[in-house]
């Protein structure tokens, strides 16, 4: 079953409406490969291409431009370079081909976190692509490829303008046990997806962070990753793991930077602006894989973040402003999980609660000292829908079909 992605209509509208390159980085696996080859079936002509094969690596050394194809249909082309990041000088190359076209031609460039980190430094390609970072599914992507912008957003979410229905149940269920990753969460099956887990995280370590550090301690990295499902949802402590791990402040740091880079996990920052004795520094880890968490209670926190930072990438990239993903702490451990900023403004302010339907006591405080409009706190019990003045307490299974 293949499902149009969210990302569509935005690369249609910004990118190749003005014939721009359209670069699409995100985790391995995430659909990247399947969702150009879906657009180029969609096209008249069009063409795809892996570095991977010796054939193509052959034509992109000897002679780029004839990758793209010539003219004389009224239909633009388009074309679809999968993992170039691994040539060498490949922003050269694409910058050549791009400013010498003789027809227009539309190009995407897809890859892992790695072509977020080669873009930078070298030849410039400014002015001449845009950057969307791909996400796996979410609760908002399953029913509908179009995504909500942020104008619209809470209106939508305070009017409850979505219908609840016994489907959403069920695919939240499953979105909850596979993960949000395409293969696990379309096969449904729990072996196989046990399986895609190791292979997944053997290939990030094993292959991504080989080509991408070349460092020698792999095996630590691979211990660090089995460390990571028991820390989600509480302030990181790199002494803690220091002492586990048997190393260096500065190693723990820098492995934990690798790990964000390729999209194995983000960590999010507390939000401090206003807030009486607030955490500064001390940022909480999450996987983009929380099927990898075996705790339910970590495991929701974890599944909403990535739905909120699907929103805030999203909006950012499609140009609607900067949205940055932070989350409310102060030294006398009260908290709200999530705080989602709009341009350094809050925005929407986001509780998890398992099991819990009553509002947390800390709301009033941290809605009054941030001045967050807003409040939602999502809940895993199923059929609860309680709104109370600025702040919602909806099941996961409705709340999350309003975000990405």
């Amino acid at each position: 079953m293949l499902l149009k992605r969210y990302l569509e209509i935005c690369l249609r509208d910004l990118c190749f409406a003005d014939h721009k390159m359209a670069f699409l980085s995100g985790p391995r696996q995430c659909g990247k490969t399947t969702f150009a080859k879906m657009m180029l079936k969609e096209r008249a002509r069009g063409a795809y291409y892996n570095w991977d094969d010796v054939e193509f690596r052959r034509q992109w050394t000897l002679h780029p431009r004839q990758t793209l194809l010539r003219g004389g249909s009224k239909a633009t082309p388009l074309v679809a370079y999968d993992e170039i990041h691994k040539a060498h000088g490949w922003k050269r190359t694409l910058k050549g081909i791009y400013d010498t076209r003789e027809h227009p031609v539309d190009i995407v460039v897809t890859g892992s976190a790695r072509l977020n980190v080669f873009m930078k430094g070298g030849d410039s390609l400014v002015g001449r692509y845009y950057h969307f970072r791909m996400h796996p599914f979410t609760m908002g992507e399953l029913f509908s490829p179009v995504p909500p912008e942020p104008d619209t957003f809470i209106a939508r979410l305070m009017d409850r303008s979505i219908e609840a229905k016994k489907e959403h149940r069920e695919r939240y269920n499953a979105l909850f046990r596979y993960g949000a990753f395409p293969e696990p969460l379309l096969a449904q099956n729990e072996r196989k997806a046990r399986l895609w887990r190791t292979n997944r995280i053997e290939r990030v370590v094993r292959e991504d962070l080989r080509d991408l550090s070349r460092i020698p301690e792999l095996s630590r990295i691979e211990m660090l990753c089995s460390l990571l499902p028991d820390r989600v949802g509480s302030p990181l402590s790199v002494n803690s793991l220091k002492g586990d791990l048997e190393v260096s402040h500065e190693s723990v740091r820098r492995w934990l930077d690798y790990l964000k880079v390729l999209y194995y996990a983000f960590e999010i920052k507390p939000f401090h602006r206003s807030v009486a004795r607030s955490l500064r520094k001390e940022g909480k880890v999450y996987l983009w894989d929380f099927s990898e968490i075996s705790n339910p209670g970590p495991r929701f926190e974890n599944c909403i973040a990535v739905h909120l930072l699907k929103s805030c990438d999203f909006w950012t990239d499609a140009g609607f402003g900067t949205f940055l993903l932070h989350y409310l702490r102060n030294k006398e451990k009260q908290e709200i999980d999530f705080l989602i900023t709009w341009d350094g403004k809050p925005f929407l302010a986001v509780e998890s609660k398992l099991a819990d339907t009553s509002p947390s006591p800390h709301w009033e405080k941290f809605l009054r000292q941030t001045g967050c409009p807003h409040g939602l706190q999502i809940v895993g019990v199923p059929g609860v829908w309680k709104k109370d003045g600025p702040l919602i307490t909806a099941s996961a299974d409705e709340a999350l079909l309003y975000f990405a």
